[in-house]
C-alpha cells in the first residue's frame, strides 16, 4: 500500500511540476487599459468631434507600438451629441460603471465636462479633457487634467497686445456660456489693463444664433475693434460671412478672438471675410515647426491631402500622449493616484503646437500663445503667426488662487 500511495504521490507531484512549467511557459495575460472617450458624433457640431477623434486615432496609430508588449488599448466612444450635461453625465457613469474604464477622456462642451468632472472625484477615474475649455473645470476635481487651452490664456494676452497697437475702444461680443464669459471677462480685463475702453458687450445664444442684429448694434457703436468669441465649427462661419456682409471691416471695425473664430478647417468656407482677422491661440496648421511637419505628414497620409487638422485635433492628439505616458510609466497597471502623479507635471517638448507641459499646482496646460493674422498665400488663407506669447500658465487661475 505505502508504495501505491508513494507513486500516486510521485504522479500528483510530476503532474502539479508540469502544470507550472505549462503556466510558465505560456505568456503573459495582456493587459487591456480602456479609454472612455465623450465627444459629440452627431448633430450640426458633429464636426468638433471628428476633428479630436481623428487626432485621437493618428497618435494611437503612430505610436501603440510603444505601449509594453503585455499591454493592449480598447477606446470605447460615446456620442454626447452636443452641449447636454444631463446626456454627457450619464454616459460617464455608464463607461465607469458598466464599462470600467480606467480614463476619461475627450469632451468639446464646458457645460458637459462640468457635469463629469465630480463623477471622477468619486469614481477615482484619470479624466484628460480634449477641449473644453471653462476655466474652472480643472478645480472640481483633483483627477483632471487638460492638454486643450482655456479662453483666458487666449483673450487675456490679446487684450493687452490689441491696446498697445493704439485700439483704444472695444466691443465684446461671445456666445452666452462659461467659456463665452471667460472670454469676454479676460479680454476685457487685459484690454482695460493696458489703457482702452470697453462700450459695450453682448452675449449671443449657444444654438442657433443668428448673428447679424448683434454684429449691427455693434458697428452702430462705432468701435475701434470687436472682440468675438463662437465655439469654432459652423458657428464660426456663419459669424465670419456675417461680419463681411454687414460691412463692419469696410467700416473701420478690426475682428479680433481665440483661435475658435477661425479654424483651420473652416478657412476655406469662408471666403475673403477674414483676411485681417487677428486671433490669438495655441496651433495654426501653417506653423513652421518640424514637429508639426511631421504631425501634418502622417494627418495627410491618413485623411487625404485635402484633408486640415484643426486646434482640436492636436488637443486629442496631445490627450493621448499623455494618457500613454502614464500607460507606459505604469506598465498598464492603472493605479488613479499614481497616473495623476505622472500627468501633472507631464512635459512634452515635440507637440505641433510647440512645447507643452501640465502644471502640477493646476492640472491646466502651459503652452506658448500665438498671435496670428489671416492671411492669403495663393488662393489658400492661414492663420500666420507673427508674435508669441511664451509658455502662458491659465491667467484665471493666476489672478484667483485656490
Amino acid at each position: 500500500m505505502r508504495g501505491i500511495e508513494t507513486r500516486r504521490a510521485r504522479r500528483n507531484s510530476l503532474a502539479v511540476c508540469g502544470l507550472a512549467m505549462l503556466v510558465l511557459s505560456q505568456p503573459a495575460a495582456a493587459a487591456a487599459v480602456k479609454v472612455g472617450l465623450i465627444l459629440t458624433y452627431s448633430g450640426p457640431n458633429a464636426s468638433l468631434g471628428e476633428e479630436i477623434d481623428n487626432g485621437v486615432k493618428l497618435y494611437v496609430k503612430e505610436h501603440e507600438k510603444e505601449l509594453p508588449p503585455s499591454v493592449t488599448l480598447d477606446i470605447v466612444r460615446r456620442d454626447d451629441t452636443g452641449p447636454s450635461p444631463d446626456v454627457a453625465k450619464r454616459l460617464a457613469q455608464e463607461l465607469i460603471t458598466r464599462e470600467k474604464v480606467q480614463f476619461l477622456a475627450g469632451v468639446v462642451w464646458t457645460p458637459n465636462a462640468t457635469a463629469i468632472a465630480p463623477l471622477t472625484k468619486e469614481a477615482k477615474i484619470p479624466f484628460v479633457i480634449m477641449n473644453a475649455a471653462g476655466a474652472n473645470i480643472t478645480r472640481l476635481s483633483p483627477y483632471v487634467v487638460r492638454t486643450s487651452f482655456t479662453l483666458w490664456q487666449s483673450s487675456y494676452p490679446l487684450g493687452q497686445w490689441a491696446a498697445k497697437q493704439g485700439l483704444k475702444k472695444a466691443y465684446t461680443a461671445v456666445t452666452d456660456y462659461a467659456p463665452g464669459h471667460d472670454g469676454e471677462a479676460a479680454f476685457i480685463k487685459g484690454f482695460t489693463e493696458a489703457g482702452g475702453t470697453i462700450l459695450g458687450s453682448l452675449r449671443m445664444p449657444i444654438k442657433d444664433p443668428d448673428f447679424a442684429p448683434f454684429l449691427q448694434r455693434v458697428k452702430d457703436a462705432k468701435p475701434d475693434l470687436l472682440y468675438v468669441f463662437v465655439p469654432g465649427g459652423k458657428q464660426a462661419t456663419a459669424l465670419m460671412k456675417a461680419f463681411g456682409e454687414l460691412g463692419l471691416a469696410a467700416a473701420g471695425i478690426k475682428l479680433v478672438g481665440p483661435q475658435d473664430i477661425t479654424t483651420d478647417e473652416e478657412l476655406p468656407n469662408m471666403g475673403d471675410a477674414p483676411l485681417g482677422v487677428v486671433t490669438a491661440g495655441s496651433y495654426a496648421v501653417v506653423a513652421k515647426r518640424p514637429q508639426n511637419a511631421a504631425f501634418l505628414a502622417a494627418w495627410r497620409r491618413d485623411y487625404g491631402t485635402k484633408s486640415i487638422p484643426s486646434f482640436m485635433s492636436v488637443d486629442g492628439w496631445d490627450g493621448m500622449a499623455a494618457i500613454f505616458a502614464a500607460i507606459k510609466a505604469e506598465n498598464g497597471r492603472i493605479d488613479p493616484d499614481k497616473t495623476m502623479a505622472i500627468l501633472k507635471g507631464w512635459k512634452n517638448p515635440d507637440s505641433p503646437r510647440g512645447p507643452i507641459e501640465i502644471d502640477p499646482a493646476t492640472g491646466d496646460i502651459i503652452q506658448n500663445i500665438y498671435i496670428r493674422r489671416v492671411e492669403k498665400v495663393g488662393d489658400q488663407l492661414g492663420n500666420f503667426e507673427f508674435d508669441m506669447i511664451p509658455q502662458v500658465k491659465d491667467p484665471w487661475k493666476v489672478l484667483n488662487p485656490q
